[in-house]
């Protein structure tokens, strides 16, 4: 992935912290046939330097794909960037709208997994973490051990064994401090949630 180095993450602290944070991302792979992508959840496993998703059993990625290289490409919030924001804008007027955003790309070799334990201990990994937050959280453990095993059966489990890691942030960090305040001013104002996830973000990183 192209990047300057102003927008690269290099800390390795905050490479960690962004695989963490990990959960919805993009699977592509390439064969004699061409690419092939799939979206899904993904959780990091950080003791084993992996990424674990899983896909249908249906699907013809895990066949084409086989054991391969492959890279899993997560979109953080982005948003349109006015150069109206800039007070630089009313000094000499040499602005012109750009894209603000947060990107993670994961390059590493696939696996494939069909044992339906494994598969049913992912499943519930995957719902523990999206529960924990809720009153009442539902587990894999609240469904018929049959019907979850029968839905097991209809999925293939995946691990990315993590070779290298992109992160980049596109967060103004190239304009003066007065325009990347403008920015997080107008984001901030925005009627979108996204706008205002990403206005937040850039609040994050000025405060470092």
């Amino acid at each position: 992935m192209y990047h300057q180095d102003a927008f690269a993450v290099t800390e390795a602290a905050e490479i960690e912290a962004a695989l963490e944070s990990l959960r919805f991302g993009c699977l592509v792979t390439h064969d004699a046939a061409g690419l092939f992508a799939t979206p899904m959840p993904f959780l990091y496993d950080a003791g084993r330097r992996r990424l674990t998703g899983h896909v249908a059993r249906a699907s013809p990625h895990w066949e084409r794909a086989g054991e391969s290289d492959a890279i899993a490409v997560f979109q953080g919030p982005d948003a349109y960037i006015s150069p109206s924001w800039y007070p630089s804008k009313l000094k000499h007027g040499r602005v012109v709208p750009t894209w603000n955003y947060e990107f993670v790309q994961v390059e590493g070799r696939i696996r494939w997994n069909h044992d339906p334990e494994a598969l049913i201990a992912h499943v519930g990994a995957l719902s523990d973490r999206h529960e924990a937050s809720r009153e009442h959280p539902w587990s894999v453990n609240d469904a018929p051990a049959d019907y979850i095993r029968g839905l097991a059966a209809g999925i293939v489990g995946l691990e990315l064994a993590i070779g290298r890691v992109e992160v980049k942030r596109k967060l103004s960090q190239n304009r003066s401090e007065a325009d990347r305040q403008g920015v997080i001013a107008g984001l901030s104002a925005s009627a979108s949630e996204t706008d205002r996830s990403l206005a937040a973000a850039m609040s994050r990183k000025t405060s470092l």
